[in-house]
């Protein structure tokens, strides 16, 4: 099989010994005969991984027990939706903090339900940094939302410490699994599985039960978060092959020694790729400021259009996948989720070394 590394911001890497794992038992599910796609989402064999999957993220996050967790449809961007429908009330508003092209889509969708207001914004540095936030209160705001990760713009809340109020939301899809965080200081996190929990197609949702009880009740059955919760997540056909594969995930974290040692490999694979930056002396140039930069999403340009070209072209060739970044960036992207191997972080800043070193610099 020819040799890839797969740098791609989502959906992403997967763990090998997943996939595995998962053509293993794709005909015949823990000898039922059937694949686990074929099963019944009201079968015991079906439950029995819904169930665990769940667990096994309440064990992985230290999940403490007045929180729900849910399995949904419709990506981050359904919550973008949802969430103004569920919680925004008359005569409030929720307050956003924009740090990237998510953050201001989960405002735009705010502002077609009621009155949503920007708290503070990067979008002058071209969302280079997390900015500085100012205090917040509860008369201020129904509830205050951000971005943990920031995929396209490559920069990340290095922590939450000075984040208060009492319902944060938070969409964590790009940075949900990574490294350690305060689960009880949110009201509500979400997160599409694509980048660090498995493929497409299912979006954890994680609620505490107060915060729940305040949801609007008069909603579209389908939309209110409390049809999702007494129905365990089971209201309709759930994305039952893309929990099975979550549970897959979640097993192979835990086996791996779970956050911590996730948190410490993500680390030292990031420092792989920044120290290539660092050490070229402007030869690569990080779009993150140093304080704001992301585990996950390695961001950088270099001296001009035509250089990236070659740079992506070359890297191509040499078997790297999804290095070419965004649009609203330019340049290169890596993106080294959890199950990006150490290997392919080396290779990667060992390429950057040779090409630099190719161009006389």
């Amino acid at each position: 099989m020819k040799q890839v590394y797969n740098f791609n911001a989502g959906p992403a890497a997967l763990p090998r010994e997943v996939l595995e794992k998962a053509k293993e038992e794709l005909l015949d599910f823990e000898d039922t005969g059937i694949s686990i796609m074929e099963h019944s989402h009201r079968g015991k064999h079906y439950e029995a991984v819904h169930e665990e999957a769940k667990s096994l993220l309440k064990e992985l996050l230290s999940i403490p027990n007045e929180y729900e967790i849910l399995f949904l449809q419709g990506g981050a961007s359904l919550q973008f939706a949802m969430i103004p429908m569920n919680f925004m009330k008359q005569n409030e508003k929720p307050g956003y903090i924009l740090t990237g092209a998510w953050s201001e889509k989960a405002l735009k969708e705010a502002k077609k339900i009621g009155e949503a207001e920007e708290i503070v914004s990067g979008k002058s540095s071209n969302y280079s940094s997390i900015p500085e936030i100012p205090s917040l209160s509860s008369d201020d705001y129904t509830y205050v939302h951000v971005t943990s990760n920031n995929t396209i713009f490559g920069t990340q809340w290095a922590s939450f410490d000075n984040l208060e109020h009492p319902f944060l939301i938070a969409d964590m899809s790009s940075d949900i699994l990574s490294k350690r965080f305060p689960v009880e200081k949110f009201g509500m996190i979400y997160a599409g599985a694509q980048k660090n929990l498995g493929p497409a197609g299912v979006t954890v949702v994680i609620m505490r039960k107060d915060v729940a009880d305040k949801a609007n009740k008069e909603l579209p059955t389908i939309l209110s978060y409390e049809t999702h919760i007494k129905n365990r997540s089971l209201y309709n056909t759930p994305p039952t092959f893309s929990i099975y594969l979550l549970k897959l995930v979640l097993e192979w974290a835990k086996d791996l020694g779970g956050l911590e040692e996730l948190e410490r490999r993500n680390k030292e694979k990031a420092k792989l790729i920044y120290d290539a930056i660092d050490e070229s002396g402007g030869f690569y140039t990080g779009h993150a400021e140093k304080d704001s930069r992301s585990l996950m999403n390695i961001t950088f340009t270099l001296q001009n259009e035509e250089l990236t070209k070659q740079f992506l072209k070359e890297a191509q060739e040499q078997g790297f996948s999804g290095l070419a970044g965004h649009r609203s960036v330019g340049g290169c992207r890596a993106s080294a989720y959890n199950a990006v191997p150490m290997e392919a972080c080396k290779a990667l800043k060992k390429f950057m070394n040779e090409f630099q070193e190719k161009q006389g610099n």
